[in-house]
């Protein structure tokens, strides 16, 4: 077999994986749902990453597969709900990303066949940041959903007066959270893409393009690896490269409308992509890899 190593090093990886969690006495449902979500993973990796890099990516992955969500949120709770906390100190790039946003933003918006400027969708929002700065002047109307209440409650001190013109603040995960349908002129997903699964982001994607109204557009813009996939095992999070990306977006039956790479940061950033997406047909069955 052509990936029978693979094969082996994965139930291999898994056997002593098995015996842990029986010592552990941890639920067999809960265990098969995880061995079963990863394994779907694998499949996908198996298919796009060359053998020699898949062993040592899921080796990185299984080790922290069950805690993947919770060491995300244990670590954002120690972030300051600030500018400063949320641009991870990079502060001073702060104006330079949401100046590009902006142009980007333009290109897709507000003209014939373009998306309109009613309602946008502020989706991994922190304190408000690319509402206040990219979004609010542009729509009408603002909704930010994040996982943190303390970012979100932070949020109506930072967006000030323009905090007027959000209709509401989501306290909720991207991977559970579902968007209200065909409500949204553009929903924008900045610097949180990584904190899903390659599943869940799936699942999202997904989700996202039912929220959509007409012309309607979905805004990724998130950290992008030079190849492959890396574990930041800091905030619980993976880099995707944009082959990776533009698999998954293919698999929700998006496609890619625009996309440009941001400009100004330093060399020693990741880097960062902004990717415009729309409706094309419909997703593969229960967003399956």
């Amino acid at each position: 077999m052509e990936y029978k190593a693979a094969h082996l090093a994965f139930r291999s990886r898994w056997h002593k994986t098995d015996e842990e969690l029986c010592r552990h006495s941890m639920s067999f449902v809960l265990h098969k749902a995880i061995r079963n979500d990863f394994f779907q993973s694998y499949l996908y990796l198996l298919e796009k990453v060359p053998l020699v890099k898949l062993y040592a990516l899921t080796s990185e992955v299984i080790d922290g597969e069950m805690q993947f969500y919770a060491r995300a949120k244990h670590f954002y709770r120690a972030v300051q709900a600030s500018e400063e906390g949320m641009m991870g100190d990079f502060v001073e790039l702060s104006n330079i990303d949401t100046q590009s946003s902006r142009e980007f933003l333009r290109s897709v918006v507000g003209g014939p066949g373009k998306a309109g400027t009613d309602f946008a969708l502020d989706c991994g929002s922190g304190i408000g940041r690319v509402s206040k700065h990219v979004l609010l002047p542009f729509f009408r109307h603002v909704e930010l959903v994040d996982m943190m209440d303390n970012f979100l409650a932070e949020a109506q001190n930072y967006l000030k007066d323009q905090g007027e013109r959000v209709d509401t603040y989501h306290c909720c995960s991207l991977q559970e959270f579902t968007p209200a349908p065909g409500k949204y002129d553009v929903i924008w997903i900045q610097w949180v893409s990584g904190n899903l699964t390659d599943k869940d982001l799936l699942g999202f994607l997904i989700r996202c393009q039912n929220g959509l109204k007409e012309n309607g557009v979905i805004i990724l813009k998130d950290n992008v690896a030079r190849e492959g996939c890396l574990l930041d095992p800091l905030d619980s999070s993976v880099i995707r490269d944009l082959n990776i990306l533009h698999s998954l977006i293919a698999k929700s039956g998006l496609a890619v409308l625009r996309q440009q790479k941001q400009d100004g940061f330093p060399e020693l950033c990741v880097p960062v992509w902004m990717i415009a997406m729309q409706k094309t047909e419909a997703p593969c069955s229960n967003g399956v890899l």
